[in-house]
């Protein structure tokens, strides 16, 4: 064994490799170690608290310690700590969850496939809609159409549809097949004086274009997040899935709704369905699925995309797809709590209740000198910083500014992210408006410090 130190830090730089990390600053400046949780606060190994501001990764909606969801997992290990579903298994838990996420959904919504990321889930997407045009007998009907800044994943293929760069660079991505349409962010790619549905209906009409230019006849499915997440808390304009929507059925092109980070009522809706009024072909979950307790995602699909997946499973003699702990029963063991405690506990009730303190207080913060714009919905916002704020002018990307403010919220015990140059705000649905209260005061000195130290960093 290799010993670089005592210390927690001292470790974690010898063995660990963290992803989404400057690997190289990681080595001087190491770790911060978490190693508690209670409600909406983390502890480090110094005893400081942190207020999650972002759900640990946008998950931990029902906040943590909760000794429900604790006990369900001990319970499920006692009973029956693992099985698969290959080969026509099966087990209580998996079929309980299938049972009640399908309840959650639209009547055209047939099976529940179970993975354990949103990575995996988009993954089996991306599968399933080329198994399912092979079914129907249209080998060249294979592209799938993600947007600028999307998020979908970090596989090979869910980092394709993902629209970040730095997920693509040096990466060789995207893959084949996988195309991006524009980026439905109003204030960063609005035309001067362009309506929110003016612009949707240009990306709309953009889309329209780019599925003739591929030919319809390849163009497979197009997938979305209703708000989009780590691309930096992104929401649509107003009627832009209202016209996007005609366009994918006249061409015949699937709609895969990520719910990933909407789902499990983020926006004050059970799903981002809802709230946008979209129909799906498949739906994405994860995340809030099991309140981030145990990994776990579902791809649900139509009963239309079942009925081909049936038929060319007969012709070939099995249906090929499947990892080793799909729908693991302690993991669904959580779900099922979790779902059962959404349900018991009127978890929506108490998002919508909180919501407006949490948008007005995000929104103040909108004419701080270093926000271009703060945007959000639901239990879930962002504030981008700009160097000019009329012009809409950026930061060099050199500076990291979103980095910084990350950085300078820890100091004010408050756990955020950077998006690029937008701090991304998502606390547990279970937060109290006192606590919504504390999350903007820290955030509020956060701006503070941030602006100051540019500043103290142009003069120097």
């Amino acid at each position: 064994m290799r010993v670089h130190g005592n210390s927690a830090a001292s470790r974690d730089i010898a063995t660990l490799l963290h992803p989404y990390t400057n690997l190289k600053a990681h080595r001087s400046k190491g770790p911060l170690i978490i190693t508690h949780g209670r409600g909406v606060n983390v502890y480090d190994d110094q005893g400081n608290e942190y207020l999650e501001g972002l759900a640990g990764l946008w998950c931990v909606s029902l906040g943590f310690s909760e000794p429900r969801l604790v006990e369900a997992a001990r319970r499920q290990m006692e009973t029956l700590p693992y099985y698969h579903a290959f080969a026509s298994k099966s087990h209580g838990p998996a079929i309980d969850l299938a049972e009640r996420i399908l309840d959650l959904l639209p009547d055209t919504m047939s099976k529940v496939f179970f993975n354990n990321s949103g990575s995996e889930a988009n993954d089996t997407a991306i599968k399933l809609v080329w198994y399912y045009n092979n079914a129907l007998g249209r080998p060249h009907k294979k592209k799938i159409i993600s947007r600028i800044k999307a998020y979908h994943g970090v596989t090979i293929a869910s980092a394709s549809l993902t629209g970040l760069p730095n997920n693509h660079r040096d990466f060789d991505l995207p893959i084949a097949g996988i195309v991006h349409t524009g980026c439905p962010h109003h204030y960063r790619f609005a035309r001067p004086d362009e309506s929110e549905e003016a612009f949707a209906s240009r990306l709309a009409e953009e889309l329209d274009a780019l599925i003739v230019k591929e030919g319809p006849d390849t163009v497979a499915a197009f997938i979305a997040e209703p708000v989009m997440g780590a691309g930096g808390v992104l929401l649509p304009p107003q009627t832009y899935f209202d016209k996007v929507q005609p366009i994918l059925k006249k061409h015949d092109v699937l709609f895969i709704a990520d719910e990933v980070i909407c789902g499990f009522g983020r926006l004050g809706t059970m799903f981002g369905l809802e709230h946008f009024e979209i129909r799906a072909d498949m739906v994405i979950m994860a995340k809030q699925l099991t309140s981030g307790y145990q990994p776990m995602s579902a791809t649900v699909i139509s009963s239309a995309i079942y009925d081909a997946l049936v038929r060319q499973s007969e012709k070939i003699g099995v249906f090929a797809h499947g990892f080793t702990y799909s729908g693991h029963p302690v993991a669904a063991a959580v779900a099922v709590e979790t779902l059962k405690i959404y349900e018991e506990r009127r978890t929506l009730d108490h998002v919508r209740s909180v919501m407006p303190r949490f948008q007005e207080r995000l929104r103040q913060l909108g004419s701080h000198p270093l926000v271009g714009e703060a945007r959000g919905l639901g239990l879930i916002g962002a504030l981008e910083f700009v160097e000019d704020k009329k012009s809409k002018k950026p930061f060099d990307a050199a500076l990291a500014v979103g980095a910084l403010g990350a950085e300078l919220a820890l100091d004010n015990g408050l756990i955020v992210r950077a998006a690029g140059d937008a701090l991304a705000i998502c606390p547990p649905l279970i937060i109290e408006p006192e606590q919504i209260d504390q999350l903007f005061d820290r955030l509020a000195s956060t701006l503070d410090q941030t602006h100051a130290e540019l500043r103290r960093r142009a003069v120097a």
